[in-house]
């Protein structure tokens, strides 16, 4: 039975988003999913967009893995910082985007360095909008693309 990590900021959630989750409960499929939501502050201060509050993303979360996964029962939890639970806590994948590979290597050397072993990195592609550019919540918050990454203006 697998242990799933997953995390972000979630605001809003796309296609992209919907692809990183789909992953992480396919290889937790028989055991858990832990989704870290970003905390307000955490949110704030690595954006240069306004993000909702941590209970309007977490309520659309739960929303969206409800209509697209057909699961009630998710587990998320809270993030102060980019690692989470991930560099302490038994776990046997890391989901993530090409945009945080980094970002599990490095979890994957402090858990070395904590006597854990590493966690295997499933590693999703881009999801691509229409234009052939990455869909990203800051593409959809500036109106240029639709969660879908349909193009919303020429």
């Amino acid at each position: 039975m697998a242990r799933v990590a997953v995390g972000g900021t979630f605001d809003p959630i796309h296609d992209g988003h919907i692809a990183l989750l789909r992953r992480a409960f396919e290889l937790g499929k028989d055991g858990e999913v832990v989704i870290g939501l970003t905390s307000d502050e955490m949110a704030r201060s690595s954006r240069s967009r306004s993000v909702r509050s941590y209970e309007s993303r977490e309520e659309d979360l739960r929303t969206a893995i409800k209509k697209c996964f057909g699961i009630d029962d998710v587990h998320i939890t809270k993030i102060e910082d980019q690692c989470g639970p991930s560099i302490y806590e038994n776990f046997d994948f890391i989901v993530v985007s090409p945009e945080t590979l980094p970002m599990a290597e490095k979890i994957n050397r402090l858990r070395t360095k904590k006597g854990l072993p590493p966690l295997q990195i499933s590693r999703i592609e881009y999801q691509m909008a229409q234009d052939k550019i990455r869909i990203s919540s800051t593409r959809i918050s500036e109106g240029k693309i639709d969660r879908h990454g349909r193009l919303l203006i020429g």
